[in-house]
C-alpha cells in the first residue's frame, strides 16, 4: 500500500495518507498567531478544509480530532467556533486537552485524522 505526502518537510508532513486514512500534523494559526481564540479556531479549520481537500476527502469524513487549548477558559469560545463547522451527523470521536503548545502565540492547536 503507497503512502502520500503533502507539504513534507525536515521534521514533519503536514499531510500523511495511507490507503483510504488521512491524518493531519497539528494545525496552528499562522495568520491570526496572538488573536482570538476564535480567530485562530477559524483560521486552522479554514487550513484543515483545505489539507482534507488536497488528500482527497473533507470534513464529513473526520474519525478523530484531537484539540489543544492552552486555556480550558477558552473552550466554549472555541466550541463555538467548532459546532458552526463541523458536519451535522459526522462528528469524530474527539478530546480536547489544555497543553502548553509550541510557543505562546499559539492558542489552539487541532489534529484531525479521517477516512477518503
Amino acid at each position: 500500500m503507497t503512502i502520500q505526502r503533502f507539504e513534507t518537510g525536515p521534521r514533519m508532513s503536514q499531510v500523511v495518507v495511507h490507503g483510504n486514512t488521512v491524518y493531519l500534523a497539528g494545525i496552528v494559526a499562522n495568520k491570526t498567531a496572538g488573536e482570538s481564540v476564535t480567530k485562530q479556531t477559524e483560521e486552522i479549520l479554514s487550513i484543515i478544509d483545505g489539507h482534507l481537500a488536497k488528500a482527497g476527502t473533507d470534513k464529513s469524513k473526520l474519525l478523530t480530532t484531537t484539540i489543544y487549548i492552552t486555556d480550558m477558559k477558552t473552550f466554549a469560545e472555541m466550541n463555538a467556533v467548532w459546532d458552526r463547522w463541523v458536519s451535522p451527523g459526522s462528528t469524530p470521536a474527539r478530546a480536547t486537552v489544555e497543553a502548553k503548545l509550541a510557543a505562546p502565540q499559539y492558542n489552539v492547536e487541532i489534529m484531525v485524522t479521517a477516512a477518503k
